[in-house]
């Protein structure tokens, strides 16, 4: 992914992409985004961007490894969030779905991750430390919470779940305050073209309806154009 790409989808919503993917594909159908509400660390900051690294962890239970195996599992975890492809964002499946009461993403991890370079962090777990966390370092999470509890790394670089959808290491997921979606690989190259078109389309019917004067008429000559040239 060249810099400009980089730039244009750190510059749009997550929605935007939804539908820039459906302008590629030609059709409706495309389905490999979250459900459900999730809950951003900086609402209004841009989206994140960038290929997955991924992992699990729980929370609600003391591990039943020895403390030697799980601190060994947690520094091959940082080994791999401080590797990889460029620009990336950790995507990690806390296990105690929907009852997590642990929190991996405070004012520490996030910073250590931010260092290692991540763009930021898609998770159905917990975050806390609000206030505290690094600028420009966006935390999509499924709750907030106070306390870490038993919080350890269950497993590393494997697929993952996180609000019905799975990601795999390396896929190229776009996260904001509204979800994330993971970006078919055959697209990317067609993205920006797509984006520019489905801004093109929406103006059929956006600038007229911002114009005094409009009404049912002109929304209707408008709907007309619009139908006909989007997806």
């Amino acid at each position: 992914m060249d810099d400009t790409l980089l730039a244009l989808l750190r510059a749009v919503d997550t929605p935007t992409v939804c539908n820039a993917i459906e302008v590629a594909e030609g059709k409706r159908g495309f389905n490999a985004f979250t459900r459900g509400t999730v809950l951003s660390s900086v609402p209004a900051g841009p989206a994140i961007v960038g290929y997955a690294r991924t992992a699990k962890i729980a929370a609600a239970a003391p591990p039943a490894e020895s403390p030697a195996v799980i601190r060994a599992r947690r520094m091959d975890y940082y080994r791999y969030m401080a590797g990889g492809p460029s620009p990336s964002l950790a995507v990690i499946e806390d296990t105690d779905f929907p009852h997590c009461v642990g929190a991996f993403w405070g004012e520490i991890n996030a910073t250590v991750h931010r260092g290692f370079g991540l763009s930021g962090v898609l998770t159905n777990g917990v975050m806390r430390d609000l206030g505290d966390l690094p600028d420009n370092f966006p935390i999509i999470a499924g709750s907030i919470g106070p306390s870490h509890a038993f919080v350890h790394v269950e497993a590393i670089d494997v697929p993952v779940t996180v609000f019905g959808l799975t990601v795999a290491s390396g896929d190229l997921v776009h996260a904001d305050r509204h979800g994330a979606v993971v970006v078919p690989a055959a697209m990317i190259s067609m993205l920006a073209t797509s984006i520019e078109k489905l801004r093109a389309t929406e103006k059929l019917i956006l600038e007229p309806a911002r114009q005094p004067g409009f009404d049912l008429a002109k929304f209707e000559a408008a709907w007309d154009l619009f139908e006909a040239a989007r997806t």
